[in-house]
C-alpha cells in the first residue's frame, strides 16, 4: 500500500514523541502503542497474543521481583525511571569492541574435499595428508539437513558449483549422488561474468614476493624525496624542468630519440630481445592531463555510501535495484591490498549491475597510497577511486589515517597529488567537518583540495568527536559546497526520506550521499526519485531480505560456510533495519533518523517481529530464510544492542 504524498516539504522536525512533547521519540499513532512486556509477550507467543489479561498482569510483578533480587529496591527508588533509561541507553551506545569472532568454518568442521565437490577426474593432490573428507557416504551422514527445496544458484546459472556440499543439494543431486546441470540454462549463462575485480593467484603471488613494478609511483616519490619541499612546490618544479628540456630540444631542431650516443642507443641485437605486446600509443609515453582523464558526471546523483561491514556486494545490489546511482566498495586498507590479502581484495569486487562504481582506500603514507592507486589503475575496473579521510575509528585515526589526514595537510597533499598522477580515473575524497566538535576545518581544506586535483568531495556534516550524537550540520555543508564550486560536493548526513532529500537539495550541493538511511530502508532511493512515501508491507520487506540472501549465497557460496556468512551479514543489516517505522503507523511523516521508536504493535505479526531490537528475534527472521542456526551459533552485533548465544 502506498500513501499519497503532500506537495509541501516539512520545514520543522516532528520527532517529539507520542503526543508531540517527548523529545527524541518518534510519533506513533496511539492505537499501535504498547508496553515492553506486552510486545515481547506477543513475539514469544508467535503472534497468538496472551490468553487473558490476567496472565499479562501477573507477568509484571514476577519480573519486578526477579529484578529486586539482583539489585536492592532502595537503589531503584533513588533513580528516576527516565534517568535510568538514559543510563541504560548510554551504556549500550557505540560499538561492541573486541567482540568474539566466530569464523564460518567453525560451523562446518568436517568438510568434503574440493576435488570431490568439483568432480575432478584426477585424484586429490594431497593424498592421505588431505584434511578433508573423501568418502561421500561418510560426508552425507555428517552433513546438516538441507535448508530448502530450491537452489538459487542452480535455478539462475544452470549448475551449482558447490555440488554435494550445497545446503540446497536435493534440487540438483541425483539418486547416485551426482551433481546435475541444466544444460540450456548453463549455455545461456556461458561467457558471462557477473562479478569483476577478482584477485588472480599470479598477481597475489607477485604481490607477496614484492616483484610487482611501481614505475610511476617510484618516479613521483623520487620527486618528493629529492625536493625536500611541499608536494605542490616539488611537483611544479618537476613539471617546469620537464617542459624546459622538451622546449630546448625542439628549438634546436634536435630529435630527442636520436641525440648523441651516451649509453641511450640500443643495439639491433638488444631490440630483438625486447618483447612487445600490441602497438605503442601516446598513453604509454605521455602522462594524461587532468582534463584528458575519464570524466564522470556526478551531478544530481544518489550516492550509496561505502559502508564498512554492511556495504557488501549483495546489499549494494539491493540498493541498485531500488534506484541508487553511485555505489562504492567498502573501505579497503592500502597496505593489505599491496600485500595481496584475499579478504581485502574481496572488498573491490564489482557486480555487473553497478554501472557507476568506485572503490575506497585508506592509508596515511604517500608511498603506499600512490602504489596502491597505481595497482588499482592497472588491475581492476573502476570508475573512480575514493580516499577515506573521514573514518573516525581509533585504530585508523591514531595511525594518522582517516580523519587524521585532515590535520596533516602536507601528507594529505602528497597523497592526493601522488594518486592523481598515476590514476586514469577521477580521484574523490570523503571528509568530515573536522576532528573536534566545535572546530570545523573542512572549509579551509576544500580550496586547497581543488588545487591538488580532486574531482569530487563528499562532506559528512559531523565531526569525528561528534559521531552521531547530534544532527548533521547542513548549513555548514552548504557553505562548503559554495567554496568547492565548480568541483562537485556531495552532502551526507541524516537523509531518511524524500522530505530530507528535498530539503538537502535546497542547498548548493551537487548530490547527496546516503548511509544509515539506506541501511534502515533501502527503498529510500525509490522514495526520493518518485517523491512519495512508500508504506511498504512486512511481506514486501521479507521479500527484500530474501533477495539479499539469494545474492549472498551467490556471492559467498551455498555451502554451510557461505550460508552462515550470509546469515551473519543479514543479522548485521537487521540491526539497522529494525529501526524502521512503517509509514501507516506514524502520527506524522516523515520518520526522523535520530528518533527512537517506542514499543508498538505492527499491523501483523511479521511487522511486529521486524520492529524488535532483540537479536533473538533477528535470528527468527534469518531462520525463515536460511533455516535453523547451528547448535554452536552465537552472534554479537557490531553496534551495541544485545547478543545471541
Amino acid at each position: 500500500m502506498e500513501t499519497e504524498t503532500t506537495p509541501n516539504i516539512p520545514t520543522e522536525s516532528h520527532g517529539h514523541g507520542m503526543n508531540g512533547t517527548d523529545k527524541g521519540r518518534a510519533a506513533i499513532k496511539t492505537q499501535f502503542l504498547t508496553t515492553k512486556e506486552k510486545f515481547h509477550e506477543l513475539l514469544d507467543s508467535g503472534g497468538k497474543g496472551p490468553n487473558d489479561d490476567k496472565a499479562s498482569d501477573d507477568a509484571g510483578p514476577k519480573e519486578t521481583a526477579e529484578d529486586s533480587l539482583e539489585e536492592p529496591q532502595e537503589k531503584k527508588l533513588k533513580v528516576d525511571p527516565d534517568e535510568q533509561e538514559k543510563q541504560d541507553s548510554k551504556r549500550m551506545r557505540g560499538q561492541n569492541k573486541s567482540r568474539p569472532h566466530m569464523k564460518p568454518t567453525s560451523y562446518d568442521n568436517r568438510r568434503l574435499c574440493p576435488s570431490i565437490i568439483q568432480e575432478r577426474e584426477t585424484k586429490c593432490v594431497y593424498g592421505d595428508k588431505c584434511k578433508f573428507i573423501h568418502d561421500v557416504a561418510e560426508y552425507m551422514a555428517l552433513k546438516p539437513a538441507d535448508v530448502g527445496e530450491h537452489c538459487y544458484l542452480y535455478d539462475t546459472f544452470g549448475k551449482c558449483h558447490y555440488g554435494l556440499s550445497c545446503r540446497f543439494a536435493r534440487a540438483h543431486i541425483s539418486a547416485d549422488l551426482k551433481n546435475m546441470a541444466n544444460e540450456e540454462r548453463a549455455k545461456a549463462m556461458e561467457g558471462r561474468t557477473p562479478v569483476r575485480n577478482s584477485l588472480d593467484k599470479d598477481l597475489q603471488w607477485r604481490l607477496r614476493k614484492k616483484v610487482v613494478p611501481f614505475t610511476a609511483s617510484d618516479a613521483y616519490m623520487k620527486i618528493i624525496f629529492e625536493g625536500g619541499h611541499k608536494a605542490g612546490e616539488c611537483w611544479k618544479k618537476a613539471a617546469t624542468a620537464e617542459n624546459a628540456v622538451v622546449h630546448s630540444q625542439c628549438s634546436e631542431g634536435e630529435n630527442p630519440q636520436t641525440s648523441d650516443n651516451q649509453g641511450t642507443e640500443v643495439s639491433q641485437e638488444n631490440l630483438a630481445l625486447v618483447k612487445t605486446i600490441g602497438p605503442l600509443t601516446d598513453a604509454d609515453v605521455i602522462k594524461l592531463r587532468q582534463c584528458e582523464k575519464k570524466q564522470v558526471d556526478f551531478k544530481d546523483k544518489l550516492y550509496l555510501a561505502p559502508l564498512t561491514t554492511c556495504g557488501n556486494l549483495p546489499f549494494r545490489r539491493i540498493c541498485k535495484r531500488f534506484g541508487a546511482d553511485i555505489t562504492c566498495g567498502e573501505m579497503a586498507m592500502c597496505t593489505n591490498l599491496l600485500q595481496g590479502q584475499s579478504s581485502e581484495w574481496a572488498l573491490l569486487k564489482r557486480h555487473e549491475s553497478e554501472d557507476l562504481f568506485g572503490v575506497q582506500v585508506e592509508g596515511c603514507f604517500p608511498d603506499t597510497m600512490t602504489r596502491c592507486a597505481e595497482l588499482l589503475n592497472n588491475k581492476i575496473d573502476v570508475d573512480f577511486v575514493d580516499i577515506n579521510s573521514g573514518c573516525p575509528i581509533d585504530l585508523v585515526y591514531k595511525k594518522g589515517g582517516g580523519c587524521g589526514l585532515m590535520t596533516r595537510t602536507n601528507k594529505f597533499e602528497q597523497i592526493i597529488r601522488g594518486m592523481n598522477s598515476v590514476l586514469d580515473v577521477p580521484l574523490t575524497v570523503k571528509i568530515r567537518t573536522g576532528v573536534q566538535e566545535k572546530a570545523n576545518i573542512a572549509h579551509k581544506l576544500i580550496p586547497e583540495m581543488k588545487k591538488w586535483g580532486v574531482s569530487m568531495i563528499t562532506l559528512h556534516g559531523r565531526s569525528r568527536e561528534q559521531r552521531y550524537t547530534k544532527s548533521a550540520d547542513w548549513d555548514y555543508i552548504n557553505t562548503c559546497s559554495q567554496l568547492a564550486s565548480p568541483i562537485p560536493l556531495f552532502g551526507n548526513g541524516d537523509i531518511l526520506s524524500y522530505y530530507d532529500a528535498m530539503k538537502a537539495r535546497e542547498t548548493e550541493v551537487s548530490g547527496i550521499m546516503l548511509a544509515r538511511g539506506a541501511l534502515i530502508k533501502p527503498w529510500v532511493f525509490t522514495e526520493i526519485k518518485e517523491r512519495r512515501d512508500w508504506d511498504i508491507s512486512s511481506s514486501e520487506r521479507l521479500d527484500v531480505l530474501r533477495d539479499f540472501t539469494h545474492y549472498g549465497l551467490e556471492h559467498w557460496g551455498s555451502d554451510t560456510q557461505g550460508l552462515e556468512k550470509t546469515r551473519n551479514f543479514l543479522l548485521e543489516w537487521l540491526s539497522f533495519m529494525c529501526r524502521y517505522i512503517p509509514v501507516g503507523l506514524l502520527e506524522r511523516v516523515p520518520q526522523r533518523i535520530n528518533e527512537r521508536p517506542p514499543y508498538y504493535m505492527g499491523r501483523d505479526y511479521l511487522e511486529s517481529l521486524m520492529a524488535s531490537q532483540h537479536v533473538g528475534d533477528w535470528i527468527k527472521i534469518s531462520e525463515m530464510l536460511l533455516g535453523p542456526v547451528p547448535k554452536n551459533f552465537n552472534f554479537l552485533p557490531k553496534h551495541k544492542a544485545n547478543a545471541y548465544k
